[in-house]
């Protein structure tokens, strides 16, 4: 088959996995089909909703906000113990003093102090400023490793603040990661073996455990002198859409070791800043063509070429849709 034919095939999979192409009405079930949604900036998961077809009402208590693969994401409550279970494993990774800081803190969680701020107070009577900071640094901090540990998570999708939960993973990564592969490939196919040791974090010498799996009922693409997997693809899938909007860290975009084909390196420095913050993008026919946000409540699209006239209004149109509904349930 014709290698751009084959490329635009493994897009169109991809759109209808990730409900790009196809709408998913509920954002719990949207959760679960994508494995947890990016949420550095929790307003991504509304969008990310919003773009997918599933309704807001309720959507920052919907999800518990936590640390899953390697970054915070939204996820549906009862799935947390399996998704932890990837990385888990060692107890508490970090040496004194942080392991008192941890345990003293789950004492003080249940007596209501439930703030980061409050807590370094309480805890710089105690410790220099250096290991209170690194403690409860806002990129994760003992809360990281206790939402690792499924101990905590974040109040809800919009709070800083957190409480205890009870989600202790009680399997083992290797009991999970057959499911959690075939849910992979199920929605974020045609993927490699890296793409889905990037997306849950299994990097080094763990990426061999899903070499290990039984890959025996997947179907294999070779692409680009890759082995793509997926679990088959038919004519039920939709078309690309001609205009797509996509979340910041949309999953698109943001899950692939090799994104070229959805983002042209021309334009991965405009998309994703050396923070490592990816920005809401528009996508024509698949790839990306443009910027798009919500400023000042205001919305804001950028094309980074010109652009008929009827993409355009097309583009802004679904941009105001979703400012509209922010506005509502933002």
């Amino acid at each position: 088959m014709n290698t751009d034919k084959v490329g635009e095939m493994i897009l169109r999979a991809r759109m209808h996995g990730l409900y790009l192409s196809r709408g998913c009405g509920s954002i719990v079930e949207l959760s679960r089909e994508l494995i947890g949604m990016h949420c550095w900036f929790h307003r991504n998961v509304a969008f990310s909703a919003l773009i997918r077809g599933a309704a807001l009402p309720g959507w920052k208590s919907a999800l518990t906000k936590t640390w899953i693969h390697h970054a915070l994401h939204g996820v549906a409550y009862d799935d947390l113990p399996t998704l932890l279970a990837v990385n888990a494993g060692g107890g508490f990774r970090w040496g004194e003093p942080y392991a008192a800081i941890a345990e003293r803190t789950l004492s003080l969680m249940e007596d209501g102090v439930c703030s980061r701020a409050e807590l370094r107070r309480i805890f710089a009577a105690d410790y220099d400023r250096r290991i209170v900071e690194h403690a409860f640094s806002p990129w994760g901090g003992v809360f990281g490793e206790l939402a690792r540990l499924g101990k905590v998570a974040f109040r809800d999708m919009a709070s800083r603040d957190f409480d205890l939960i009870d989600a202790e993973p009680h399997r083992t990564r290797a009991e999970v990661l057959p499911g959690l592969f075939r849910r992979f490939i199920a929605s974020y196919g045609p993927a490699t073996i890296s793409d889905a040791a990037w997306f849950f974090g299994l990097m080094k010498e763990r990426k061999k455990e899903l070499t290990a799996l039984d890959l025996g009922e997947y179907e294999r693409l070779e692409h680009n002198r890759q082995t793509h997997y997926h679990l088959g693809m038919d004519e039920g899938m939709g078309e690309i859409p001609e205009v797509t909007l996509l979340s910041g860290f949309d999953p698109y975009i943001v899950t692939y070791v090799d994104r070229g084909a959805m983002l042209p390196k021309e334009f991965k420095a405009a998309v994703i800043m050396k923070s490592g913050i990816c920005l809401p993008t528009v996508a024509l026919n698949g790839v990306v063509a443009g910027l798009w946000n919500i400023k000042k409540g205001a919305p804001f699209l950028e094309f980074f070429s010109t652009q008929p006239k009827k993409i355009v209004d097309k583009a802004r149109g679904m941009v105001e849709s979703v400012c509209a509904q922010m506005k509502v349930h933002g």
